[in-house]
């Protein structure tokens, strides 16, 4: 179990890899706007580094958790800017909540989401309204609750965190930027789409087809 769920976590990193590469010069573009306009290059340089660093890994050989682990480190590394510590601190705390349940079941899935929030919340000291991840992260841990406290489907639960999310990122158009390199412009940010927000849509909604692969359709 915990090997097929360690291949299916390195499939994951694989699809974030692949939606981010080709939504680059977009993230980059958003990032222009607010910021330095580079958001979808270091984007894409940290997961594929995550890719090229669990290559090298006997994935039936380790665990789930070690998965972000690996990625965490790998991040890091490769992504020196502030997202770099943001993402690598939400995948150790991914790892560490993984610890718990390495089978990746609904449950875990969710409690994955909600690691990932809490990490990047405690690095970044934000929170929902400062024109950041976070106002598309906090939203996709709130709908990830909701739905295993009901204990809603897979496909429901992630169709529900990936609606939340994008509205939660389409909403910090009517933001003014509070935190990072776009609250220098102040009211000069309205209008835009934060470029964080719009690459965790991406994040997730590759997390969401990983995880829904062979389930159900509702």
């Amino acid at each position: 179990m915990s090997a097929n769920a360690a291949r299916r976590l390195s499939r994951m990193f694989h699809r974030i890899s692949v939606a981010i590469s080709a939504e680059k010069d977009h993230l980059s573009d958003l990032d222009g706007a607010i910021g330095d306009a580079d958001h979808g290059i270091t984007m894409a340089l940290g997961f594929q580094a995550v890719n090229g660093e669990l290559a090298k890994r006997d994935l039936d050989e380790i665990l789930p958790s070690e998965v972000f682990s690996v990625a965490a480190s790998a991040f890091l590394d490769a992504v020196g800017a502030s997202t770099g510590p943001l993402y690598a601190t939400a995948f150790r705390k991914a790892a560490q909540a993984l610890k718990q349940d390495e089978a990746l079941s609904a449950a875990g899935q969710a409690v994955i989401v909600e690691a990932m929030t809490s990490g990047i919340r405690e690095r970044g000291k934000g929170q929902r309204g400062d024109k950041t991840m976070l106002d598309a992260w906090i939203p996709a841990t709130e709908a990830a609750a909701a739905a295993r406290d009901r204990q809603a489907s897979v496909s429901a639960m992630w169709a529900e965190i990936v609606d939340a999310a994008d509205a939660g990122a389409r909403s910090t158009r009517s933001m003014v930027a509070t935190r990072g390199r776009a609250a220098r412009l102040g009211e000069r940010s309205l209008g835009h789409i934060d470029p964080g927000a719009a690459s965790a849509v991406l994040i997730i909604k590759a997390m969401r087809d990983t995880f829904t692969e062979n389930e159900p359709a509702e």
